[in-house]
């Protein structure tokens, strides 16, 4: 019998996501197959990496991770080195790129898209430049300021944007740092550019599209591509902000009770993200299908999507028939090559 591959299932960060990284972590790491994985969660604060063992005879033990070559020394002595790295970490330092350029210098596999293209899609701006004119995506309109330019007066905004708009961090996530603006209010433009600046160097100030709110998970695994039934995502608050994510009030309905065309439509457009950004492992791509027009509109791709108990992919995943842990196998496969 060959031997388990020994897994670390990377949790934690330095954004203000952590929170949603520890539950996602703790979910994966429980999921996954004991024959086949000897899993442990790793949990990353700053330059502290360290073990959390699950089994009693450790007692509690926290036990620091040797970051030259990716190992710890367990609580009996034996030094273990990680085979593979899933990572769970949402913001920084793992869905921008950083923990990945790690890895690659390590020449140690891992879960997520590459280090490049990780950096590119935690970038919202960029993200929609490599996305503009390809077929079955629509933008919307934008303006992207970065830290110490002027910004411009609340009139100026509106007349390229409309009422409402949505200010934005340009590179975070779990809507930390969001505002929608639905009136001329000068001192509320900017205090939402101050919140979003608090958690990023950029900010994205976007046009407010008015519609459904959906999203649609794929990945690449088992030598085929894998497009997840869709879900909508119908919020009790004004938009799909944390209180709606990680609190309970929203309701997420898999797959969504939308016609066969705009499914369709959806899939199409979702593949072409996933092709054309050069994505692998298990994305979500969330949309906003325009009432006026029924044309699905492109809001962001998560490149470590949530996983916990909340999370929308997880949900997908059972209604394609795969459990978390059989999805996760398959990603590791894929990704071990």
């Amino acid at each position: 019998m060959s031997r388990k591959k020994i897994i670390a299932v990377i949790a934690g960060g330095d954004s203000s996501e952590d929170v949603i990284s520890y539950k996602s972590g703790a979910q994966v790491w429980g999921c996954l197959d004991r024959d086949l994985y000897e899993p442990y969660l790793v949990v990353l604060r700053g330059a502290s990496w360290r073990v959390n063992p699950a089994d009693a005879d450790a007692k509690g033990a926290v036990l620091p991770v040797d970051l030259n070559d990716f190992s710890f020394t367990d609580h009996t002595g034996r030094h273990v080195k990680f085979d593979y790295a899933l990572i769970q970490i949402h913001g920084t330092p793992g869905e921008n790129g950083i923990l990945q350029g790690y890895f690659e210098l390590m020449r140690i596999p891992y879960s997520t898209c590459t280090a490049e293209v990780s950096a590119l899609t935690f970038n919202k701006s960029l993200c929609k430049l490599a996305l503009r004119g390809r077929p079955g995506i629509h933008l919307a309109r934008e303006i992207l300021l970065r830290r110490g330019e002027p910004v411009p007066d609340a009139g100026s905004i509106i007349k390229e944007l409309g009422l409402p708009f949505f200010i934005k961090p340009n590179a975070s996530g779990s809507s930390f740092g969001v505002t929608k603006i639905k009136t001329a209010d000068a001192s509320a433009v900017t205090h939402a550019i101050e919140a979003a600046f608090r958690e990023s160097d950029a900010v994205m100030l976007e046009q407010f599209v008015d519609g459904r709110e959906v999203s649609c998970g794929m990945m690449v695994a088992g030598g085929k591509e894998w497009i997840l039934p869709v879900t909508e995502l119908i919020s009790a608050k004004e938009f799909f902000d944390y209180e709606a994510k990680y609190e309970g009030a929203c309701r997420k309905v898999t797959p969504a009770e939308l016609p066969e065309d705009m499914v369709r439509k959806l899939n199409v457009a979702t593949a072409t993200a996933y092709r054309t950004l050069g994505c692998r492992g298990v994305v979500r791509v969330d949309f906003i299908i325009d009432k006026a027009t029924g044309d699905p509109y492109f809001i962001e791709v998560n490149t470590t999507p949530g996983m916990s108990a909340a999370s929308i992919v997880p949900q997908q995943w059972q209604a394609a028939g795969l459990t978390m842990g059989e999805a996760f196998g398959m990603i590791i496969n894929e990704t071990s090559k």
